[in-house]
C-alpha cells in the first residue's frame, strides 16, 4: 500500500471511530450503568437511569451524539517505534478530528485562548491533545480516544500535599473535590486519581486512569484496596444519578501511580461523566484493526 493511501485509510478509520464514540458508549460503561440502575430503589433515580438509556437508544437510532457537549478530543497513544506511520500521526489525528467534526457532527469546542475565537473544526493550538508512549521494538499502534467535556473536566484538580499528610491526605483531597465539584459533572462518575511527586505527572496519570476499562484494578494490592475504599466513601456521599441523590455516585475509582519523592505526594483528580465517551482501537503495521471498547462495530 502506498503511503498516501495508508494515511488516508488510517485517517478515515480514526475519524469514523471518534464519531462513533460520541454516539455509543463503551460496552463496559453501558453494562455498569445497567447494574447501578438495578440497585436504585427510589422512583426519581430510576427515572433518570431510564432517561439515560433512552438517550442512548435515540443517539443510535437518529445517528446523533449522545451528549451535546462532545468535548475537546484527546488521544492517548501507545505507538510502536517501528509503526510505519509514526511520523505522520499528529497530522493524521488532527485531520481525523476535522473529518469527525463534520461527519458526526461534533460540537465546535476548540476556542483559541486569549484570541477568544472558536476555530469551528475542533482543532487549535495543542488540540487535539496527544499523549505519547513510544514502545521499543514494536510495530503496532494502540489508541485511546476521549471526549473531554466541560462538565466532566470541571472537577479536575491537582496539588502537592505537605510532608506527613500521607494517604490520609490523598483521601481527604479526593473527597473534598467530589463534595465540592462532583455534583457538576453529571454523576455517576468515573473518578481517576493520579499519585506521583509533581502535579503535572499526577495530573496525566489521573486522566490515564480514566482510560482503564471498568472492573480492572490497580495491580498493586494496596492501591487496589484504596480504590475500593474511595469508591465506597464517594458512594456514601449519595450524589446519585445526575446529582439528584441515590445509592451510587460513581462508576468506579481508578488509581494510577508512579514512584515518588520520599517527602511529598503529588495527587490529582480527573473525572468522567456518566456519558463516558472513551474508545480503544489497535492497528497493526498493515492497518488491520481491532476495537476493544465497542465490540459490535466495524468500519
Amino acid at each position: 500500500m502506498r503511503k498516501d493511501e495508508a494515511v488516508f485509510r488510517l485517517t478515515d478509520t480514526i475519524a469514523k471511530f471518534v464519531a462513533y464514540t460520541g454516539k455509543v458508549l463503551p460496552d463496559d460503561v453501558r453494562k455498569k450503568l445497567q447494574a447501578l440502575e438495578a440497585e436504585e430503589d427510589t422512583p426519581l433515580a430510576k427515572v433518570i437511569y431510564e432517561t439515560m438509556f433512552k438517550n442512548q437508544e435515540l443517539a443510535v437510532r437518529l445517528n446523533r451524539p449522545s451528549c451535546q457537549d462532545t468535548g475537546a478530543i484527546q488521544f492517548f497513544l501507545q505507538c510502536g517505534a517501528n509503526f510505519p506511520y509514526i511520523g505522520a500521526m499528529e497530522e493524521i489525528l488532527r485531520e481525523a478530528v476535522i473529518q469527525a467534526t463534520k461527519d458526526a457532527p461534533l460540537r465546535h469546542n476548540s476556542v483559541e485562548s486569549f484570541d477568544e475565537y472558536n476555530t469551528g473544526k475542533n482543532v487549535g493550538k495543542g488540540v487535539p491533545t496527544i499523549f505519547w508512549d513510544i514502545i521499543p521494538e514494536d510495530d503496532k499502534l494502540e489508541i485511546d480516544t476521549y471526549m473531554a467535556g466541560g462538565g466532566c473536566s470541571l472537577p479536575g484538580k491537582a496539588m502537592v500535599l505537605m510532608p506527613g499528610e500521607g494517604y490520609e491526605g490523598v483521601t481527604r483531597f479526593v473527597l473534598d473535590v467530589m463534595t465540592s465539584y462532583g455534583l457538576n459533572a453529571c454523576p455517576p462518575l468515573l473518578v481517576g486519581v493520579g499519585i506521583a511527586t509533581s502535579i503535572e505527572t499526577a495530573a496525566v496519570l489521573s486522566k490515564k486512569a480514566l482510560m482503564r476499562p471498568l472492573g480492572m484494578h490497580n495491580p498493586n494490592e494496596r492501591a487496589a484496596s484504596m480504590e475500593k475504599l474511595l469508591e465506597d466513601g464517594i458512594n456514601k456521599i449519595g450524589l446519585g444519578p445526575q446529582g439528584l441523590t441515590g445509592k451510587n455516585s460513581v462508576l468506579g475509582v481508578h488509581i494510577e501511580n508512579t514512584a515518588r519523592h520520599p517527602s511529598v505526594i503529588g495527587v490529582a483528580v480527573n473525572v468522567g461523566c456518566w456519558s463516558h465517551r472513551r474508545g480503544h482501537i489497535v492497528f497493526d503495521r498493515d492497518l488491520n484493526y481491532a476495537i476493544n471498547s465497542h465490540t459490535e462495530v466495524e468500519f
